[in-house]
C-alpha cells in the first residue's frame, strides 16, 4: 500500500486514540454525590432500554435487507450494507454512553465555575466528534480498497441512512414526547421549574436528550459522512481518472487531523464567553484542513490545472461551513435580532409568538439557499473549466461540487464536538436542578445550555447543507448509472411526463414524512401528558415533595410510543423510489430525487431554525428574570411547539433525502418501467 492509502487509516486511528484519551480523562473526574449518580444511572438505564427495544426491531430488518441486497443485487453491496448499518448503530451507542458519563461530571463541576464545567461538556462532546467520523472514514476506506468500484459498495449508504433514520426518528419522537409532556403539565399547568424532580416526566426528558440529540446526531453525522464520500467516489469513477479516486478519502483525512488539533487546543482557563473558544477551535481546524488539502493534492494526486481547480472546490466547502453557521446563528441565537423579536412578540400572546417564529424560520431559508447556490455555481464552474482536454467538463464540474460537500463533511469531527456538548450541558442542568445544587450552579449550566441550543441548530444547518450538496452529486451519479444499465440516453427533460410525475411525488414526500413525524410526536406526547396528570391526581404528595413520582412509567410510555411511530416514515422513504422506478422507470426516479431535494432541504432548514429560535426565545425570556410570568408561559408554549420541528422532523428530512438517493442507485437495475409514458 502507498502512503496515500495508509494515511486515512493513520488519521482514523489517531482520532480514536485521542477520543480514548478524553474518555480516560472524563472517567477520572469525580461523578458527584450518590443522589447525582442515581439520577445519572436512571437516565443511562432508560436510554439503554430504549436502544435495546429499538435494536430488536432494527436488527431483523437489517439482516433481511443484507440478504436481499446480497442475493438479488451483489454480494459486495450486501456486505457494505451490513457494515454501514452496524457502524451507524455503534455511532449512536457511543454518543449515548459518553454524553451520559460526561453530564453528571459536568454537573458536579458546575460549582467550580464556567471554565471547568465547559471543559467537561466540550471534551465529552469531542469524544463523540472524533470517534464517529473516524468510524465512517475507516469503514469507507476499507470497503473501497477491497472493492475499488464504488457502485459495488453503494449499499453502505443505504445501511448508514436507514439505521440513522430509525435512530433519528425513534430518538426524536422519544425526546420530544417526553419534553412536551414534561413542559405542558409541569411548567405550564403546575407552574414548577424545568427539570424539577417532582415532575414524573423529567427523567424521560433527560433520557430523550441523549437518545435524540446525542445518539440521533451521532448516527446522522456518521451517515452524512458516509453518503457524501460515497457520492464523490461515484463521480470519480464516472470520470475514469484513477489519480483522483483517493482524493475524497484524503480530504476526509485532512479534516480528521484538523479536528484533532482543533479539539486539543480548547482549554478551561479564562472562559468568560463560551462561544469564543468554540469559534477559535473551528477556525483553526478549518485553516489546517485547507492547508492539508493543498499538500495532499499536490503530493499525492498531481500538479495540473484540474488538481488546483479541485482543490479550489474544497476551499469553497470549508468556507461554506462558517457561512452556514453564521446564517443559522443569526436566526437562532438569543443574542441576535430574530430571536429577540420572537421573544418580544410573546408579550402579545401565543398567536403572535407562533407567527413570528414561523416568519423568521421561513426568512432564514433565503440566505441559506443563496449560499448553497453560490457554492454550487463556483465549484461547478471552476472544476468544469479546468477539465483536461478530451474529458467531460460536466462530470468534472459535478465532481467539484461533490468535493465541496466532502470538504464540508471533513470538518464533521470539530463540528460534532461543538454540537455534542449541548445535550451534555442540558443533562447537567437537569441534574443540578433535580439535586437542588443551587442557583449559581444552575446559572453556569444554563449559560452553556443556551450556547448549546445555538450550536445544535448550527449543526443541523451544517448537516442539511451537506445533504443538499451530496444529494446533487448522487442524483448525477444515478443518472449516469441508469444510462449504463439501460444502455442508452434517457430523457430527463421536463417534456417527459415521467420526470414531471417524479418531481411532484418527490416534492410531496418531505411534507408527508414531516406530517407523520409531528403527528407521531403529538400522539406520544398526549400519552405522556395523560400519565403526568394521572400521577399528580393520584398522589397529591408528589407536588408537595412528600412522594416520589414514578419516573420509569414515563420512560416506558415514551419508549413504546416512539417505537410504534418508527415504521411509516421509513417505509415511505424506502418504498417510494422502488415502486415509482418499477412502474415508470429511472427518469421518474430522477424526478423524484430532485423534487424531494428541493422541498426537503428548504423545509428541513425552516423547521430546524424555527424550532431553535423558539427555544432560545424562551431562554432569553428566562435570562431576563421573567420565569413564571405570563410572558414566560407563552414562550414555553412556543418552545413546546418547536420541539418536534427542530429535533424530530427537521433532522430526519436530510436523512430521508440521502436514503432516497442511495436506494435509487442500488436498485437502479430493477427500474424497468412497466407503464410507458
Amino acid at each position: 500500500m502507498e502512503i496515500s492509502e495508509i494515511l486515512p487509516f493513520i488519521a482514523g486511528i489517531a482520532s480514536f486514540l485521542v477520543a480514548g484519551g478524553l474518555v480516560a480523562w472524563i472517567s477520572k473526574q469525580p461523578a458527584g454525590t450518590k443522589e447525582m449518580l442515581d439520577i445519572s444511572n436512571a437516565v443511562k438505564e432508560g436510554a439503554s432500554a430504549f436502544l435495546k427495544r429499538e435494536m430488536k426491531i432494527i436488527v431483523p430488518v437489517a439482516i433481511a435487507l443484507t440478504l436481499i441486497i446480497g442475493i438479488f443485487l451483489t454480494p459486495s453491496n450486501g456486505i457494505a450494507f451490513a457494515v454501514g448499518a452496524a457502524l451507524s448503530a455503534v455511532a449512536g451507542i457511543i454518543s449515548l454512553k459518553i454524553t451520559v458519563k460526561a453530564a453528571v461530571r459536568a454537573a458536579n463541576l458546575s460549582g467550580t465555575g464556567l471554565g471547568q464545567t465547559f471543559a467537561m461538556a466540550f471534551r465529552g462532546g469531542a469524544t463523540v466528534g472524533l470517534a464517529v467520523p473516524a468510524m465512517a472514514l475507516l469503514a469507507i476506506t476499507g470497503l473501497y480498497l477491497i472493492y475499488p468500484d464504488p457502485i459495488t459498495i453503494a449499499g453502505v449508504g443505504i445501511g448508514a441512512s436507514l439505521i440513522a433514520l430509525f435512530i433519528r426518528i425513534g430518538g426524536g419522537i422519544f425526546t420530544k414526547a417526553a419534553d412536551m409532556g414534561a413542559d405542558l403539565v409541569g411548567k405550564v399547568e403546575a407552574n414548577i421549574p424545568e427539570d424539577d424532580p417532582r415532575n414524573p416526566a423529567t427523567i424521560a426528558d433527560n433520557v430523550g436528550d441523549n437518545v435524540g440529540d446525542a445518539a440521533g446526531m451521532g448516527s446522522d453525522v456518521y451517515e452524512s459522512y458516509i453518503v457524501t464520500i460515497l457520492a464523490a467516489l461515484l463521480i470519480a469513477a464516472l470520470i475514469g481518472a484513477p489519480n483522483f479516486f483517493l482524493y475524497p478519502i484524503l480530504i476526509g483525512s485532512s479534516g480528521m487531523i484538523a479536528s484533532i488539533i482543533g479539539v486539543v487546543i480548547v482549554g478551561s482557563k479564562n472562559i468568560t464567553d463560551v462561544m469564543k473558544p468554540l469559534n477559535r477551535s473551528f477556525y483553526v481546524s478549518a485553516a489546517i484542513a485547507i492547508g492539508l488539502n493543498y499538500v495532499f493534492i499536490t503530493q499525492f494526486i498531481g500538479d495540473s490545472m484540474a488538481s488546483y481547480a479541485l482543490f479550489g472546490s474544497t476551499v469553497i466547502g470549508v468556507i461554506l461551513v462558517p457561512v452556514i453557521q453564521k446564517i443559522t446563528d443569526t436566526y437562532t441565537s438569543y443574542k441576535k435580532g430574530p430571536v429577540q423579536e420572537i421573544a418580544d412578540s410573546a408579550k402579545w400572546g401565543y398567536a403572535s409568538l407562533t407567527l413570528m417564529g414561523i416568519i423568521k424560520g421561513m426568512q432564514s431559508t433565503g440566505p441559506f439557499m443563496i449560499a448553497l447556490v453560490v457554492a454550487i455555481i463556483i465549484s461547478y464552474s471552476v472544476a468544469s473549466a479546468a477539465a483536461p482536454e478530451g474529458a467531460d467538463p460536466i462530470l468534472y464540474g459535478i465532481f467539484g461540487t461533490a468535493l465541496t460537500a466532502m470538504a464540508m463533511l471533513s470538518l464533521a469531527g470539530i463540528v460534532l464536538s461543538i454540537d455534542a456538548f449541548g445535550p451534555i450541558a442540558d443533562n447537567a442542568g437537569g441534574i443540578v436542578e433535580m439535586t437542588g445544587m443551587g442557583e449559581e450552579n444552575r446559572k453556569v449550566t444554563d449559560e452553556i445550555d443556551a450556547v448549546g441550543n445555538t450550536t445544535k441548530a448550527v449543526t443541523k444547518g451544517f448537516a442539511i447543507a451537506s445533504a443538499a450538496l451530496a444529494a446533487l452529486a448522487m442524483i448525477q451519479a444515478f443518472q449516469f448509472e441508469a444510462s449504463h444499465v439501460f444502455e442508452g440516453a434517457l430523457d430527463y427533460s421536463l417534456t417527459n411526463p415521467a420526470v414531471v410525475v417524479g418531481l411532484l411525488i418527490g416534492g410531496l414526500i418531505p411534507f408527508i414524512i414531516t406530517g407523520q413525524l409531528i403527528n407521531g410526536v403529538s400522539r406520544a406526547a398526549g400519552k405522556m401528558v395523560d400519565e403526568v396528570r394521572r400521577q399528580f391526581k393520584a398522589d397529591s404528595g408528589i407536588l408537595t415533595g412528600k412522594s416520589k413520582p414514578d419516573y420509569a412509567k414515563c420512560v416506558d410510555i415514551a419508549t413504546v410510543a416512539s417505537i410504534k411511530e418508527l415504521y411509516k416514515p421509513a417505509l415511505v422513504a424506502i418504498i417510494a423510489p422502488i415502486i415509482l422506478g418499477v412502474l415508470l422507470g429511472p427518469t421518474a426516479v430522477a424526478g423524484l430525487l430532485m423534487g424531494s431535494l428541493v422541498t426537503g432541504i428548504l423545509l428541513a432548514y425552516h423547521l430546524a431554525n424555527t424550532g431553535g429560535a423558539w427555544d432560545n426565545a424562551k431562554k432569553l425570556v428566562e435570562m431576563k428574570g421573567e420565569k413564571g410570568s405570563d410572558v414566560h408561559k407563552v414562550a414555553v408554549v412556543g418552545d413546546i411547539i418547536g420541539d418536534p420541528y427542530k429535533d424530530t422532523a427537521g433532522p430526519a428530512l436530510n436523512t430521508v433525502i440521502k436514503l432516497l438517493n442511495t436506494i435509487a442507485i442500488v436498485f437502479v437495475s430493477a427500474f424497468v418501467a412497466i407503464i410507458a409514458l
